[in-house]
């Protein structure tokens, strides 16, 4: 059983920061990965980035490298991505998602419902 919550999005401008944070407290068993995923309005859900609970390794998707971060807050009990440089085309819902370490959609079991992000120009 999981619960995974996500938070955190909103509107920005093209620039700013966000970060979006996913709620871990609740899950009953400990996944190997949590990873984000987004889908913008008329296209198909994409990686976003993932990070393996045992060691923290991290997994970006080449469109957010070096602007995005994801790292796992223990004293929240979170999973934590910070988003910098946001660009009008990092416009989607971001969800949260727990399973194996991946960047395909299908290997993660539990999803949250979702948080939207909205970049303006």
């Amino acid at each position: 059983q999981a619960e995974l919550v996500e938070s955190g999005g909103g509107e920005v401008q093209v620039g700013d920061s966000l970060t979006l944070s996913c709620d871990i407290s609740k899950i009953t068993f400990r996944p190997t990965a949590f990873g984000w995923f987004r889908q913008a309005p008329g296209k198909e859900r994409e990686f976003v980035a993932a990070v393996r609970w045992a060691d923290g390794h991290t997994l970006y998707a080449d469109s957010v490298k070096g602007r995005f971060t994801l790292s796992k807050n223990w004293a929240k009990s979170t999973v934590e991505l910070q988003m910098n440089n946001l660009k009008p085309e990092d416009t989607a819902v971001y969800y949260c998602a727990a399973g194996r370490y991946g960047s395909n959609g299908y290997e993660y079991t539990y999803w949250g419902q979702g948080t939207q992000v909205t970049v303006s120009s």
